[in-house]
């Protein structure tokens, strides 16, 4: 199920669903949206709440998604920013509205609970992109800023490896869908009704702050729930501000890499600009992709209905 793609003069919902956002990179980074693309803009009653580590209550939050949705005047939904929380209201998201009114939702991190609860119970392609006050109010790129042109050409979309970071991990080419995200998401996400879906697709990983020791846990409880063998290629992205605090007593990111993602001989390539990092390239889950790890290429279908 696609969302419509935008136009000039559309307005956009802006929803805290986390963390609250850095009200002065908000105030930015909508400034710059509305210079680029010429839209307008919703803010969700809770963007300035604090609660805590929270945008405002849990029903505050919930409630502010589900006022987007409904809302016919609102043509797409972005994510301010992430954090922490967005797990404790998607069991509670009427997933009824969402298919409904199936619109552009765009974020990453700890948004990436969203995409795969939204996608197992609607169907609906979502978006893994930079979000308006942690990424384009905060550290402008034109990368980033350019990414959110596919909402609105509803062009096939094409990693350029000229320009940003493609490495090659295993050879081969593969065809298939996109899913994934921010990798401790989705590990926590095991075991619950929205729990990622890897069996024929090529996954998606990326993440933050967090050691490669860390990783390793988090990819073998990937690997003993089966979803590494179910993937058909694998795309990951930087681990940011991952560096170990005593390298002489931690394995380094690449052997990680190599004991669990090497090793299954399926195409991967990493350290690609998706995700935690400056610049953003922003992609749809749930569209057909193809990955030639050797041509460096990655394409990626449409993830929006043009009229």
């Amino acid at each position: 199920m696609k969302a419509k793609g935008l136009k000039r003069g559309d307005v956009l919902g802006v929803v805290a669903l986390a963390s609250p956002p850095n009200q002065q990179h908000l105030k930015n980074g909508l400034e710059r949206l509305e210079a680029r693309y010429q839209v307008k803009f919703k803010l969700a009653n809770n963007i300035d709440q604090i609660y805590g580590h929270l945008a405002g209550t849990d029903e505050e939050r919930l409630q502010s998604l589900h006022d987007m949705l409904r809302d016919d005047e609102v043509k797409g939904i972005i994510c301010a920013c992430g954090g922490y929380g967005t797990p404790r209201i998607v069991e509670r998201i009427d997933y009824e509205l969402v298919k409904k009114h199936p619109k552009i939702i765009w974020g990453y991190s700890d948004i990436t609970c969203l995409h795969n609860a939204i996608r197992q119970q609607t169907g609906l392609i979502t978006y893994q992109g930079p979000m308006i006050a942690s990424d384009i109010g905060d550290a402008y790129n034109e990368i980033s800023l350019k990414s959110f042109e596919q909402l609105f050409d509803g062009k096939d979309i094409s990693y350029p490896a000229d320009q940003l970071t493609f490495e090659p991990l295993v050879s081969g080419r593969v065809e298939g869908e996109i899913v994934g995200g921010c990798l401790s998401l989705l590990v926590s996400s095991l075991g619950t009704s929205y729990e990622i879906d890897t069996k024929g697709k090529i996954l998606f990983i990326e993440d933050i702050g967090e050691e490669p020791y860390k990783i390793d846990g988090f990819l073998q409880q990937l690997k003993s729930a089966g979803k590494l063998d179910d993937a058909i290629g694998f795309i990951i992205g930087p681990f940011t501000n991952s560096k170990p605090k005593n390298p002489n007593k931690s394995l380094t990111m690449k052997e990680v890499l190599d004991f669990f993602i090497t090793r299954l001989n399926k195409p991967a390539a990493f350290d690609l600009n998706i995700g935690h990092c400056t610049p953003h390239f922003a992609i749809p889950f749930g569209t057909k992709a193809t990955l030639d790890v050797d041509q460096k290429v990655l394409n990626i279908a449409s993830g929006v209905n043009i009229e």
